[in-house]
């Protein structure tokens, strides 16, 4: 396959494929395609709803978007860019995963080479998804159709460290795909790529990644509640710690949304499958995982110590971080819901949200703010720097 003859399709444009498929738009025509019939239509508006891409770079690329699948058949370098979530009891759901390769199985052509983007444990590219697309394709892997694997490392929000300028780690079923691979995102990433010995290698990089911060950040997260104990100034204690020249500067944080707060446990499962109980990995999950309770405590008793009788709290911000639209896995729903526990009445307000209600609040005007009788920062979103509030999240109060 020569790079003239590669036709680009991206199954999948969301916060991962869109901005990936503008890139390469902006080299070439491609094909974009997604289930999701609102998205489409919004795309063919050239609208983004997540505001990761403006508009007039959507404009500016050689996209056909469409929500009719047959729209893959005219591509042989098919990426596959979807939501790998967690189930109910956190166990990687691979639906999404295989519900594209299934599609794209019914619609590939002999000689295609599939490119997954989607965070994964290693093994699954080959294990999971390649049966998949053989049975609905009718072809043999290694003799019809090849596939690789390159990780996203898209920052949602992140308007600096765009998908052109992170070095792409790639990999192939063999050395010939391996190349065909790398020349096709060395067109549009500038930093360069890394080319990893397999595809196995290429999942576990990416998924140790977001595993490494996840325990970082439960450190952190693990002190702040040790120093809140002693009553020191946790923001002291890592600024003084932070002069030394090989200090990690992790911060306590809330870890929500679909990278940091689920992939470890994919990796876990992996591990357990190897019959290897990842101590470490699920301490830290517990740990994050209910640090906005822990917050949430904090607020009530710093009500209490300060003998501050609110009955209606307002929660600035509801997204699983700063200026962006996204609320999956936001641990603000925690914080809300163990505040709700104290008989509070909360409302929030988050301008980045269009729904008039989240997480079973209602999401308020900024006219409404003066309502409130106690305000708490729950995400630092630049547009609260001018609202005064009562209260940040993971900022230590100490009561007067």
């Amino acid at each position: 396959m020569k790079n003239k003859e590669i036709k680009i399709c991206i199954v999948g444009l969301g916060y991962v494929g869109l901005p990936l498929a503008v890139a390469f738009g902006k080299q070439s025509k491609l094909n974009g395609f997604d289930i999701n019939k609102k998205r489409i239509a919004q795309l063919l508006k050239n609208i983004d709803s997540t505001k990761e891409v403006a508009s007039k770079d959507i404009k500016k690329a050689k996209i056909t978007f469409s929500d009719n699948p047959k729209i893959i058949s005219q591509s042989n370098f098919i990426i596959i860019a979807v939501p790998t979530p967690i189930d109910k009891y956190k166990n990687p759901d691979l639906k999404p995963l295989l519900g594209a390769s299934k599609l794209v199985g019914q619609y590939m052509k002999v000689g295609s080479i599939i490119v997954y983007e989607s965070t994964v444990y290693p093994g699954c590219t080959e294990n999971d998804c390649v049966p998949v697309l053989e049975k609905y394709s009718g072809l043999k892997f290694g003799k019809d159709f090849e596939v690789g694997y390159s990780p996203e490392r898209i920052n949602p929000g992140d308007k600096i460290n765009t998908v052109d300028k992170i070095v792409k780690v790639v990999s192939g079923s063999n050395q010939k795909t391996l190349n065909i691979v790398a020349s096709v995102y060395e067109k549009i990433i500038k930093a360069g790529v890394h080319k990893a010995s397999s595809i196995q290698v290429a999942e576990a990089a990416k998924i140790i990644e977001n595993t490494q911060r996840d325990v970082n950040i439960a450190l952190m997260n693990e002190l702040k509640m040790i120093l809140d104990k002693a009553d020191i100034d946790y923001e002291e204690v890592l600024k003084a710690a932070g002069t030394k020249w090989n200090f990690l500067k992790f911060t306590p944080g809330l870890v929500g949304g679909h990278c940091i707060s689920v992939d470890p446990y994919y990796l876990t499962q992996k591990a357990q499958r190897l019959h290897h109980n990842p101590q470490m990995i699920l301490a830290g999950r517990d740990i994050n995982d209910n640090m906005a309770k822990y917050e949430a405590k904090q607020i009530v008793s710093y009500l209490h110590k300060n003998k501050i009788k609110a009955k209606k709290i307002l929660i600035l911000g509801a997204t699983f971080k700063p200026n962006i639209t996204d609320t999956r896995n936001s641990k603000i729903e925690d914080l809300i819901q163990e505040l709700k526990k104290h008989k509070y009445s909360i409302a929030i307000y988050d301008p980045f949200i269009k729904s008039a209600e989240i997480f079973g609040c209602q999401n308020i005007k900024k006219s409404e703010i003066n309502k409130y009788d106690f305000l708490v920062k729950a995400v630092n979103h630049k547009i609260f720097k001018n609202i005064k509030h009562h209260y940040e999240i993971l900022k230590y109060h100490n009561a007067k």
